[in-house]
């Protein structure tokens, strides 16, 4: 998972150096910060990013209290001081001395046009809630493996967004580069403001990197933060999904949806590791929805509805900054581990904690038994396509690429998958479920690849009403419940279709290997024959719709009812199946017609279209019969 916060002049820049560099604490004043660090036992900064060749800086090395002020705090190199010395030595003059020393354009200047200069960008990797609670309960090779896997899939993201992402631009946006070389200082903390295990790293991304001019010489520009935003849902499941595999292959667990807020998508997590430890972690979780209730009350008094999705976003951002704790004091991670082992054994049993991680174990066998290490990367973008559509309407590759990755996290359930697969599926859900939609404007450049927008022609589903538990008001079906359906109902088309008898004769010729299909860069995928499944191994005699339902069952593993927590894309395992959509319909449609009869002042009784309430009509028929004490009130 991955968030994302502005690092600014003045106040926003010492908050990262004075707390964020010293574990989310509050460094006591006059303290070094290395002194700091070393005494709460707290491990040092590093840097990483191909853009430290061009300041003198190694990969990996420790990041210094100077370094973070010279470079996020006043846009300069991180050696100033001694490039500033030499030169003033040699005689310059130290206004030109000091301008020698930064990054681009003068943050000064900046602020002098009444403008806020952007210094980084905090992009902020945590793993999932399971996962943290394997680290912080398990035994110490648990433990090793989660951080080194987290460590990589860090690594990972950064490396593909400046390869794919990172962009320098110049002259009002007019000009703009490619920049595959950032500058990040990465900070690692152990726990949340409440103590509990929180795995998490700070990586702080200097919005300066370094591009030729027209003579070839090297300067120094800012980055396109606004392009690096765009990407970031993207760069946050390229996280996940390799972090949560590289979990899962070496310690043979497996992931099971759980789904954490209703209607919205589910988080695949460890299989085995028990809710209620989830929740004993998740304590500012649960402090955010006792605030968020209240918030979604006040928002129904004041505009006289239920807030939509995005209000809902806002809502629980205002919860979460509302319940924000105070700064707490590092601890070094040794304490934080006996802290938390005497806290869990005390509330759950030393036999529950000690068993955590075999019962992931097991729970991971068993799901494996039953996945097939395969992707059939048709129903994979008709999936992809559909979901991507119904929530979004018009999306760009970034959009797709992210839902890929979802699939795949979804689909093999922790397994090892080739790698470039989700780049391939991507790209065949654009190609053949998609149609460009950006027009070109005459005399204007045509947008770059990446940045040209798309549409789909799924159908999208009716909204419907879901009625609310636990004292909750009944809700409207989500954007991404839409999309699950219409996903279905594609698919469902897709593996009943009839097939032609010279398209069955063919059948050999539609399977090919996913792996061969990703080693070739350059093969079209709109060129696949219909509904061509690439997974090897499959039986040539059967048509390519029976081998996409074959491979549908393995893919959506037929779990054990103990594991089917949160929602599959499996139609038997959804709360709202295909088979339900025309009841559902009915209600809906009877609904609206009532509504209107009583906008029209009719008799809403009179409705054909109405259905019959039987325990309704009984309670009005009742309540229409005169008591002993009825009819002697007031009469008008």
């Amino acid at each position: 998972m991955l968030s994302v916060a502005k690092v600014q002049r003045r106040n926003a820049w010492r908050y990262y150096v004075r707390g964020v560099a010293y574990g989310d604490g509050q460094r006591p004043v006059g303290q070094s910060l290395k002194g700091a660090q070393e005494t709460a036992g707290l491990p040092p900064g590093r840097w990483l990013g191909r853009g430290l060749a061009g300041l003198g800086l190694m990969e990996g090395a420790e990041v210094s209290e100077r370094q973070l002020e010279l470079l996020f705090g006043q846009g300069r190199h991180p050696d100033a001081d001694r490039i500033e010395q030499h030169l003033l030595d040699d005689g310059v003059d130290p206004a030109a001395a000091r301008q020698a020393t930064v990054l681009g354009q003068p943050i000064e200047e900046i602020e002098a046009r009444k403008q806020t200069p952007l210094l980084a960008l905090d992009f902020t990797f945590r793993p999932q809630a399971s996962l943290i609670v394997l680290w912080g309960l398990g035994d110490a090779t648990t433990r090793r493996v989660i951080e080194r896997a987290h460590e990589r899939a860090v690594a990972q993201a950064l490396r593909w967004i400046e390869d794919e992402v990172a962009q320098t631009r110049w002259s009002s946006g007019r000009g703009r580069a490619k920049t595959p070389a950032l500058v990040v200082a990465v900070f690692r903390h152990f726990d949340n403001r409440d103590g509990f295990p929180l795995l998490h790293d700070h990586c702080l991304v200097l919005n300066r990197v370094q591009r030729r001019d027209a003579d070839g010489d090297p300067v120094w520009g800012a980055v396109d933060t606004y392009r690096l935003y765009q990407y970031v849902v993207a760069a946050g499941t390229l996280y996940t999904l390799t972090m949560t595999t590289e979990v899962c292959e070496e310690l043979g667990f497996a992931t099971v949806p759980r789904e954490v807020t209703p209607g919205l998508r589910p988080v695949m997590e460890i299989a085995g590791v028990d809710s209620e430890l989830i929740d004993w972690s998740s304590t500012r979780r649960r402090r955010i929805e006792d605030v968020l209730e209240g918030l979604t009350y006040t928002y129904a008094q004041e505009h006289g509805r239920l807030p939509g999705e995005s209000a809902c976003h806002g809502l629980g951002w205002q919860a979460a900054q509302d319940t924000r704790p105070e700064k707490k004091t590092p601890r070094s991670l040794e304490q934080l581990l006996a802290w938390w082992r005497a806290s869990a054994v005390l509330k759950f049993g030393k036999r529950m904690v000690d068993g955590l991680v075999q019962r992931c174990r097991t729970a991971g066998a068993a799901i494996r038994a039953r996945v097939d290490p395969h992707v059939d990367t048709v129903l994979a973008a008709v999936d992809v396509a559909a979901v991507v559509s119904t929530v979004r309407g018009k999306f760009a590759r970034r959009h797709v690429l992210a839902e890929a990755r979802r699939h795949l996290l979804e689909t093999l359930r922790g397994q090892e998958f080739t790698r470039g697969l989700d780049d391939y599926i991507a790209g065949l859900a654009l190609a053949a479920h998609a149609r460009q939609s950006t027009v070109v404007q005459p005399g204007r450049p045509t947008p770059a690849a990446d940045q040209l927008f798309y549409a789909a022609g799924f159908a999208e589903p009716d909204r419907w009403w879901i009625a609310g538990t636990d004292g909750k008001p009944p809700r409207e079906s989500s954007r991404y419940e839409r999309a699950r359906v219409a996903s279905l109902a594609v698919r469902n088309a897709i593996r009943t279709a009839p097939i032609p008898p010279a398209q069955q004769d063919d059948a050999p010729a539609a399977t090919t290997s996913a792996a061969a299909n990703t080693d070739d860069q350059h093969q079209d995928p709109a060129s696949a024959p219909p509904h061509s499944v690439d997974r090897p191994g499959r039986d040539a005699a059967l048509t390519p719709a029976h081998r996409s339902a074959a491979v549908h069952a393995h893919q959506q593993a037929a779990m054990p009812d103990v594991y089917l927590g949160g929602r599959t894309t499996d139609p038997a395992t959804w709360l709202r199946t295909p088979e339900n959509l025309e009841r559902l319909a009915a209600i809906t449609r009877a609904a609206n017609a009532r509504r209107r009869a009583i906008e029209d002042g009719q008799d809403p009784s009179a409705d054909p279209g109405r259905p019959v309430d039987r325990h309704r009509q009984e309670r009005e028929q009742q309540h229409r019969q005169p008591g002993q004490d009825q009819g002697q009130g007031f009469q008008p």
